[in-house]
């Protein structure tokens, strides 16, 4: 069984992971302080275990309180440059190599910014953490629209705006249910005619229509969680990951086309997706050779990283090495930066780290 220790210094790619989902808790803490804040909680230990115990709870409001908490520290461009830093850090020292980072520009204006200070903090942030982490690593910006806002062609333009200031693509965010991705079809039309990339939250609260919409209507190239994919799938669960299967329509497409799932474990056992690791669709998609890709999604309210994500992984479906390499290298050919450096990393980071490690 390989730890999380051990899987600290395997290279990973991350491309679903949230800005305001994954701060440290001494950081709002002090950001809180300086902005006048209350907290539920002001010790910084306690105030993490308060994120991950609302989070558990099963309560959809208490669940987003906790987005209230992080959001409303970061409405200045200090805070954001400091909380962008600080991501990049945190994943670096976590061993990651690669990493697309989404927030919602919208959500940081009520102390006066503009939708480009917001981006520009951000940019700055990375660029910083960048510099300071103690292992390299490439971080740029997903820029995410609200679905039930309708903001989303002003994300879409800011996106393209800043295509070649750290930004790489698009995403929409916020309940499926009743907001449908075709409500910002204007968006996605617009992007695709401008060449850009984007990639759709869907099937994760939501079923089969939401994934369909996402890819047939909307033209997402990946899936955020994309974990009800699932259900367009039979097998004989009894039989566990070796009965037959049979794939739908849909399920088929997605799997010919290769279209990457953002899969986040431990949040999906959080919002009701799964009931447990070990249940969780991953297996039986990874299994079939769907583009899975491993992701945290939020690190603070899952109180996780991708080293533990992975160790989680290893000790539900005994994976290894060998799937650990699969995992980021379906990342890495995911992502939404050009091919050559795209290939670049899988070639002169990910691959060869791993055919030493192998052969040990």
């Amino acid at each position: 069984m390989i730890s999380q220790e051990e899987l600290k210094v395997a290279p990973k790619v991350l491309l679903h992971d949230h800005l305001d989902g994954g701060l440290r808790p001494q950081t709002v803490v002090e950001l809180a302080a300086e902005v006048g804040h209350k907290l539920p909680r002001t010790d910084a230990g306690e105030l993490g275990q308060w994120f991950v115990e609302s989070a558990d709870s099963g309560s959809l409001e208490r669940y987003l309180e906790t987005f209230d908490q992080t959001v409303a520290v970061m409405q200045n461009a200090e805070a954001i440059k400091r909380v962008a830093s600080e991501c990049v850090q945190d994943l670096a020292a976590d061993g990651v190599v690669y990493a697309e980072i989404r927030y919602a520009p919208e959500q940081h204006l009520t102390a006066g910014l503009s939708l480009e200070q917001v981006v520009d903090a951000v940019r700055e942030g990375f660029e910083d953490g960048m510099a300071r982490a103690e292992r390299p690593i490439v971080a740029r910006q997903l820029l995410t629209a609200m679905r039930h806002q309708a903001r989303s062609m002003e994300i879409a333009e800011l996106s393209i705006a800043y295509r070649d200031g750290g930004v790489v693509g698009f995403d929409i965010a916020g309940a499926e249910a009743g907001y449908p991705p075709t409500r910002h079809l204007d968006a996605f039309e617009y992007l695709q005619r401008e060449n850009a990339h984007f990639t759709i939250h869907a099937g994760e609260a939501f079923g089969l229509p939401s994934i369909w919409q996402a890819i047939q209507w909307c033209g997402a190239d990946r899936l955020g969680h994309g974990v009800r994919i699932i259900d367009d799938i039979s097998y004989d669960e009894s039989a566990g990951l070796d009965g037959k299967v049979e794939l739908g329509r849909l399920a088929a497409y997605v799997r010919d086309r290769r279209i990457p799932l953002e899969m986040c474990p431990s949040s999906n056992l959080q919002t009701g997706a799964a009931d447990s690791i070990a249940q969780h669709p991953i297996g039986l998609l990874a299994k079939l050779k769907f583009r899975v890709t491993v992701n945290t999604d939020n690190r603070l309210m899952s109180g996780t990283s991708m080293s533990r994500e992975l160790a989680l992984l290893a000790e539900a479906f005994d994976y290894g090495l060998a799937d650990f390499r699969w995992f980021a290298i379906n990342a890495m050919k995911s992502a939404f930066i050009p091919f050559d450096e795209r290939l670049a990393i899988i070639d002169g980071i990910i691959k060869p780290w791993y055919a030493e490690a192998l052969n040990k």
